[in-house]
């Protein structure tokens, strides 16, 4: 796509999209509708219901189906993707999970992005391997791997554009050109470190799109859910396996999210700006061995990412000099950031993959799956760009 063609979320999008105008009491924001269940007038009123001539498409008879305050958010999020429909999780795992379980059953075949989040990697080889779904793992982008991997028998490619920690880019639209190519193949991707500001996998052909919303969609750190946003027949599967399953967004969470998607356009935007400056920093420091991040020429990805992204999001990971203890002391030495786990929030924060994520590993076990002990994975907030400047640079002053 080329780059006068690249869209993204808009402002107003983010601020007003799935909204209904008419709302109860005449209140601004939606309201939280904390119920487990709902009524019907009488018997002819739950008889028209069943029968699905209840003129009301929002109305649900159990919690379980659905909540007006998350299915504001759901268009919400179908909105900002460019998607006709979207559904919601309590997690972004189990929008993955669910999602997966829909689209596979015993005897499928699924090809996956080596580099993919562990727990989708762990679903895959081992929870769907359990039901009789084959897998195969692919490098990294690699879409001659992939194109290669596919069978007759294969339903789903599923990858992450960019990935974890190292942040690599697939171009969607070869990967569903590939997939179409080959017939009953669908195409999921999880598009959480992007985020619908910086790129819609919708634009370039991809069949389902995934969000942890916990990061940048609700963008606080202080909520956890999940979304996946396609065409309505696929979400209709979803929707449908998520009631069997259970794993729903809890209303008040949906409303933490959609207070926090009106401002994700702002917030991106500058975690783009701030990310990339930290990134160009980090380049040229002494005490830095390498840098990843997709819009810097150095990047594996720089020349997809250039194509297809607005922006890069809020993440660079880097190695420092001085192996696994130099990162200790690094990171211990920040005042700004902090260490946690996830990412997306206003806040910063910063942790050591080897640490956190792989803490049970050897170096030699660290190395054969591709991390670097002395890896640092940073997560750009939303404080000035001056602020998480200096404390990176003073913290890397400490080797």
């Amino acid at each position: 796509m080329a780059e006068h063609e690249r869209t993204g979320a808009s402002s107003t999008d983010a601020v007003h999209a799935g909204a209904d105008s008419r709302r109860p009491h005449h209140t601004l924001t939606p309201s939280i509708a904390q119920t487990a269940t709902y009524t019907f007038e009488d018997t002819a009123d739950l008889s028209r219901y069943m029968r699905g001539e209840d003129h009301d498409a929002e109305r649900e008879e159990y919690g379980r189906y659905g909540n007006p305050t998350v299915r504001e958010v759901e268009r919400r999020v179908a909105a900002l993707e460019g998607a006709d429909d979207a559904v919601a999780f309590a997690t972004g795992m189990a929008a993955v999970t669910t999602s997966i379980l829909a689209l596979t059953k015993a005897g499928d075949h699924v090809v996956l992005f080596r580099d993919c989040y562990r727990r989708t990697r762990q679903f895959v080889t081992q929870t769907l391997a359990r039901f009789g779904v084959r897998h195969t793992l692919v490098g990294p982008a690699s879409l001659d791997e992939l194109e290669a991997a596919i069978t007759p028998e294969t339903r789903l490619c599923v990858g992450e554009s960019p990935t974890n920690p190292y942040l690599y880019c697939t171009d969607l639209s070869a990967l569903s050109r590939i997939a179409k190519s080959k017939g009953r193949v669908r195409t999921l991707v999880d598009s959480t470190f992007a985020t619908p500001v910086n790129l819609r996998p919708r634009e370039h052909g991809i069949d389902l799109v995934v969000h942890s919303a916990t990061k940048y969609l609700s963008g606080h750190n202080d909520v956890l859910g999940g979304f996946v946003a396609g065409p309505t027949h696929l979400i209709s599967l979803v929707r449908d396996l998520r009631s069997v399953l259970g794993a729903n967004l809890d209303p008040h969470a949906a409303f933490l999210i959609g207070r926090g998607l009106k401002t994700l356009a702002v917030r991106v935007e500058k975690q783009n700006a701030t990310a990339l400056e930290v990134a160009r920093m980090l380049e040229v420091h002494p005490a830095v061995e390498r840098v990843f991040y997709p819009l810097l020429e150095s990047h594996p990805s720089h020349s997809v990412a250039a194509s297809q992204m607005r922006g890069a999001g809020g993440v660079v990971s880097f190695v420092v000099k001085g192996g696994r203890p130099a990162a200790g002391r690094m990171i211990d030495a920040c005042r700004l950031a902090t260490i946690a786990p996830s990412l997306g929030g206003v806040e910063t924060l910063i942790e050591q993959p080897a640490l956190m994520s792989y803490f049970e590993l050897s170096d030699e076990e660290l190395a054969q799956i591709g991390i670097d002990p002395a890896l640092i994975r940073l997560s750009v907030g939303i404080e000035e760009t001056r602020d998480v400047l200096a404390d990176i640079e003073g913290a890397l002053s400490a080797l």
